[in-house]
């Protein structure tokens, strides 16, 4: 067994954030490489109408857990909380469950909607913290905190080191100020507040960072800070419809994805060191790529496009091709031209044809979300990654098998091929059998793109042609050299024949 598995072995793990996307992949590592660990418990609040129960039989049945199962129904415990409430609203029986049991806490939950109102990120992302570590300075036999933040909490820095730097504003002082104030003030003040960074995500987790600092005190702490965390490279399994066409990027800037599973490798690493060594200061990971195996934006355009012709979805809207340019009026020019324009015409077809329009309302959505993603995608960071290879090597081989989070070895093309076949098999559950139909029907969209453009410039011609002698000229030239290579290529096939 290797040290980190023999680590938890025997170990009460607590997990907030368990059914997000990381949560969710930490949690199945957990029990599948760590098979003695003895008991997960879960932070679960109600959503949407359904209760703690329902939305962990609901998670329970995600394809994720398929081989861990059984152990799943053994060994999770959910507790329901709430983190807008005070005390996170644990109840005094499970508070003091926890209490006397929890050796390792692993501090995942978090808002992570870029446009969140201030007030509503600021409790969810700093005051839930704070209130997390006043229980956790209370737990009997807790031996690491580990607090996943972001590598972009201090995206205004260019260079950013594995420190945590001071915070823009005293945490406590804004939390009060804000209790009072209207909502409208406060969307008011917010660009003031959050200053050089782009929004309320970035900013609220840059103040946690701190507030981590300050409340940690005796607490064995360390922050992991992924940056823009994407599907899965090697565990549990390697993870368009041609709508999206074009969007605001920098083709020579660094994408810095990082894999799910390579930041649940290290969260978990980080535990047994920070539990068993015990560091003298608070140890920060920045768990990112771009300093250490970078890829770009217009590398990233190139190798989905590549895998969706070759892979193509079922009922793709349009072939799939994209766009990337950092020059704001060629985008909005391709917004208007390739997606405005068709979504137009296809919510008149449903119209006349009695459904309901859709296709505008999807793109608007769409925009919405890449104008969030413009400023990550428009400029590249310089992330310091010591902490992170000396953590590397301090691992048994064993380890490096089992926890691997070594970025050197990941190989860029594959993952974003895996990347879009398991968009394919696992969010939209097309089945690979479907592929000739597919295939298939790309054809039908080329003929039909073919067909469109070809009409669009006898058409444009036309228009042009009545208003110019010399374009009539060229244009009948053109014709008849057509007309003619057309004769010349029968006449050959006849006297072949």
């Amino acid at each position: 067994m290797s040290s980190i598995a023999a680590y938890y072995a025997g170990k009460n793990v607590l997990i907030t954030g368990a059914t997000g996307f990381m949560g969710k992949v930490l949690v199945e590592k957990l029990l599948r490489s760590c098979p003695e660990v003895k008991v997960i418990y879960i932070l679960v609040r109600p959503k949407a109408g359904q209760s703690m129960q329902a939305r962990v039989a609901d998670m329970m049945k995600c394809k994720l857990f398929d081989r861990v199962r059984e152990d799943f129904q053994k060994k999770i415990i959910p507790i329901g909380s709430e983190l807008m409430q005070p005390n996170l609203a644990i109840n005094s029986e499970d508070t003091e469950r926890l209490l006397s049991c929890v050796n390792v806490i692993f501090h995942c939950a978090a808002t992570v909607r870029f446009d969140e109102p201030l007030k509503h990120a600021l409790q969810l992302n700093v005051v839930a913290t704070q209130q997390l570590l006043l229980l956790a300075r209370q737990m009997q036999k807790l031996e690491a905190f580990i607090h996943i933040s972001t590598a972009y909490a201090n995206c205004n820095r260019n260079h950013v080191e594995e420190v945590i730097y001071p915070p823009p504003v005293e945490p406590k002082k804004l939390i009060d100020s804000l209790e009072w104030m209207d909502e409208s003030i406060i969307q008011d003040i917010t660009p003031k507040l959050i200053g050089d960074r782009p929004n309320t995500y970035t900013y609220t987790k840059a103040l946690a960072e701190y507030v981590v600092q300050q409340e940690s005190r005796d607490l064995n702490i360390a922050i992991i800070r992924p940056s823009i965390v994407g599907a899965s490279w090697q565990e549990p399994f390697p993870a368009g419809k041609g709508i999206l066409r074009t969007m605001k990027a920098t083709n020579d800037a660094v994408a810095d994805l990082i894999p799910v599973d390579v930041v649940v490798n290290l969260t978990l690493a980080a535990g047994w060191y920070t539990a068993v060594h015990r560091p003298k200061t608070t140890l920060i990971y920045n768990c990112t790529t771009g300093g250490i195996n970078p890829f770009h934006w217009g590398e990233i355009e190139y190798h989905v496009i590549s895998t969706f012709k070759r892979n193509p979805l079922d009922q793709a809207f349009r072939r799939p091709n994209a766009n990337i340019t950092s020059n704001y009026l060629i985008n909005q020019y391709w917004i208007a031209v390739s997606h405005k324009a068709p979504a137009l015409v296809y919510d008149l077809y449903l119209r006349l044809t009695g459904q309901k329009p859709r296709m505008m309302k999807i793109f608007n959505r769409l925009h919405k979300s890449m104008m969030l993603l413009e400023y990550f995608s428009s400029k590249s960071w310089n992330w310091s990654s010591d902490n992170m290879n000396m953590l590397m090597s301090q691992l048994s081989l064993e380890d490096k098998r089992g926890f691997n989070f070594d970025v050197r070895q990941l190989h860029w093309p594959e993952y974003i091929e895996n990347y879009c076949i398991g968009t394919k098999k696992y969010v939209l559950n097309e089945d690979m059998s479907g592929l000739p139909a597919a295939r298939q029907h790309l054809k039908k969209l080329r003929n039909i793109r073919y067909a469109f453009n070809t009409i669009l410039l006898v058409v444009i011609w036309r228009v042009f042609i009545a208003r110019s002698q010399m374009a009539r000229h060229i244009w009948y030239f053109v014709v008849s050299l057509c007309y003619k290579f057309l004769s010349y290529f029968r006449a050959s096939s006849t006297i072949r024949h």
